[in-house]
């Protein structure tokens, strides 16, 4: 007599994020938006990859003959370049304006990924205390047909994932 299987219950949730075998949504790189103190300035077309380094100072531990060990020092963040079509606004040119009186207004600066609706926030990074350290206009020519382009680079003291 073969007895009877009850029907196995369904897993449980799982908690949203990263799960071992599950698949990962990726961002879109086109899909992002700027804030400058909290002010939207959607308008930018590019923004340089965000980068932190943790420098690797070496050191040899007495007694420990040819080993070379590693200890984490100082942290450094690269420049950030902004790129946006090249409009009447003085906003941007009067924040460089100011760092090159030596008095830079620093501003923080978020930016935010969205999702595939262009509209969601799906992640923020924020890059506090920036200041502009270079502005330029990408060269201009009369055969072609692209917009103007305006180029701003910006350091920055920290990067926060909000």
């Amino acid at each position: 007599m073969a007895e009877a299987k009850t029907p196995e219950a369904p897993p449980p949730d799982q908690p949203a994020g990263a799960q071992p075998g599950g698949q990962l949504e990726m961002f879109r790189g086109y899909n992002f938006n700027l804030l400058i103190d909290g002010i939207n300035a959607g308008h930018f077309l590019f923004c340089s990859e965000l980068q932190v380094k943790v420098a690797a100072l070496r050191y040899r531990e007495a007694g420990a003959g040819p080993v070379v060990r590693r200890l984490p020092g100082p942290v450094s963040h690269a420049d950030v370049t902004l790129r946006c079509g090249f409009t009447q606004s003085p906003e941007l040119w009067a924040w460089f304006l100011a760092s090159m009186s030596g008095l830079p207004q620093r501003k923080n600066v978020s930016i935010l990924m969205l999702d595939v609706d262009g509209v969601t926030e799906r992640l923020r990074w924020n890059l506090n205390e920036c200041w502009p350290s270079e502005w330029k206009v990408h060269p201009l020519d009369a055969l072609g047909q692209e917009i103007a382009i305006a180029s701003l680079t910006m350091v920055y003291e920290s990067l926060t994932r909000g």
